[in-house]
C-alpha cells in the first residue's frame, strides 16, 4: 500500500498485554518481519492498524519512524533482503504525509545500505551504515595472515543527489584486537569483528558509533572521522562504576552486544544493553536499558539508571530504546518480539507482544499527522 487507505486484513496483529501511556505520545511504529508478511505498520495505542505496507516476499523493512526533511515531517525506513545483517544489501526509502515516495537512498562507493540505521540528518543529510568483505593480515594478535574479516562503514550521504559526503571505516581506526568476539576456525569463513548497529548524532553534532562486537560505543568526529571517546569495550576512555542499587555485568561492563547509543543531554545517554550474542552464553540474564551519564573531566561513566525486560528473557539481537517528548522510554526488545513503554520513574506503562514469529528491529513512538 502507498495511498492513506484503510490499512490491509493480513497487516500482522500486535497483542496489548498492558494497556497505558496514552499520553499524547504518539502512535507505535514497527517493522514485524519473518511471518508470513512483513513491512512498515503503524497502529494505535490499542493495537488497531492504522497504516501497513506490505513487502515483496523475501523482503524486510527496518528502522521505520516519522523523521524530517526540507522541513517537512516524513516516514522513512530501510527495505532489503531478509538478512539486514553484514553485508545485506538494499535502500532506504522517504514517503511523505500522503504515503507517497518521495526520495530512495543507496549506499556510495560501491557499498550498499545496511538495514541497520537511517536518520537523517538536521543538514538534510542520511547517515547510513554498509558494510564490506576483505582481508586482513591478523599475524600480529595470533590470527592468519589472510583472514576474511567484515569491515563496518558509515557514509552521510546527499539525498538529493547521491554523493557521499563523509565515510568512516572502522578498520583505520579501532584495532581488530578491541573485538570480543571470537575468530572462526577457518580464514576464508568472514570475521564480523566489530559489527556497527548504529550512528546517531550526540547533542554537539558529531557521531555516536556503536560496535556490538566490541561492546563499546565510539563518539567520532564529524569534521575528522577521529575517535574522540570510546564508552566500554577493551580500551574504555572511562572507569566504569554503577551507582547505587544498579549492577555491571559478569564482564564489569555496564552493557555487552548493545544496540542503539542514543544522547538524552547532560552527557547522559541511553542505550540498548542485550547482554547476550545468541551462542548460548550471556553476561547478565536478562536484556535491559540503560542509563549512563559521563563525567568527562574525571573520566568516569556511571550506570544511573536501568529497566529491565519485563517477562525477564535475554535479547540476543536487535533492539532500540527512545526517549519519548514526555521523558518516557518507548522500548523494542529486539528479537524477543516485546515493545514496552515504561514512565520515567522505571514504572511499566505499556507493553505489548508481536504475533508468532514475527519480530521488529526496532520500534518508536512518535506523532504523525498525515495529510487529508
Amino acid at each position: 500500500m502507498t495511498s492513506g487507505a484503510p490499512a490491509r486484513a493480513e497487516a500482522p496483529a500486535v497483542t496489548v498485554l498492558q494497556q497505558g501511556a496514552d499520553n499524547g505520545n504518539g502512535d507505535i511504529f514497527l517493522t514485524p518481519g519473518g511471518g508470513s508478511v512483513s513491512g512498515p505498520e503503524i497502529i494505535s495505542n490499542t493495537g488497531k492498524v492504522i497504516w501497513f505496507h506490505p513487502l515483496p516476499p523475501h523482503q524486510l523493512a527496518a528502522d521505520f519512524r516519522t523523521q524530517t526533511y526540507l522541513g517537512k515531517p516524513v516516514l522513512t525506513w530501510w527495505q532489503g533482503p531478509a538478512d539486514l545483517g553484514a553485508v545485506s544489501g538494499g535502500a532506504d526509502y522517504i514517503y511523505n504525509d500522503r504515503y507517497q515516495k518521495i526520495a530512495e537512498v543507496k549506499g556510495g562507493n560501491g557499498y550498499s545500505a545496511d538495514g541497520q540505521e537511517f536518520l537523517i540528518t538536521p543538514r538534510n543529510t542520511a547517515l547510513i551504515v554498509a558494510d564490506t568483505i576483505t582481508t586482513a593480515n591478523l599475524t600480529s594478535i595470533g590470527g592468519p595472515a589472510d583472514q576474511k574479516v567484515v569491515d563496518s562503514i558509515v557514509q552521510e550521504i546527499n539525498i538529493s543527489t547521491g554523493k557521499v559526503l563523509f565515510q568512516w571505516n572502522a578498520a583505520d581506526h579501532v584495532p581488530y584486537q578491541d573485538s570480543e568476539q571470537p575468530r572462526p576456525a577457518s580464514a576464508a569463513t568472514p570475521w564480523d569483528w566489530f559489527y556497527i548497529n548504529a550512528v546517531h548524532l550526540d547533542t554537539d553534532g558529531n557521531l555516536l558509533i556503536s560496535a556490538r562486537f566490541a561492546w563499546a560505543v565510539y563518539k567520532v568526529s564529524q569534521r575528522t572521522g577521529k575517535i574522540i571517546w570510546v564508552l566500554g569495550g577493551k580500551h574504555s576512555t572511562f572507569k566504569l562504576k554503577a551507582a547505587p542499587g544498579q549492577v555491571l555485568d559478569m564482564a564489569g561492563e555496564i552493557f555487552a552486544y548493545q544496540h542503539d547509543p542514543e544522547a538524552i543531554g547532560h552527557n547522559e545517554y541511553t542505550l540498548f544493553d542485550d547482554e547476550s550474542s545468541g551462542n548460548g552464553s550471556y553476561l547478565l540474564r536478562y536484556s535491559r536499558v540503560v542509563t549512563v551519564r559521563l563525567d568527562l573531566a574525571a573520566k568516569v561513566a556511571t550506570l544511573v539508571t536501568s529497566v529491565r525486560q519485563p517477562e525477564g528473557l535475554l535479547a540476543t539481537e536487535e533492539g532500540n530504546a527512545q526517549s519519548t517528548r514526555n521523558g518516557d522510554l518507548f522500548i523494542s526488545w529486539g528479537n524477543l518480539a516485546y515493545i514496552s513503554e515504561f514512565s520515567p520513574a522505571g514504572q511499566l506503562l505499556f507493553n505489548a507482544q508481536l504475533p508468532g514469529v514475527d519480530i521488529t528491529y526496532r520500534a518508536y513512538r512518535l506523532p504523525w499527522q498525515p495529510a487529508t
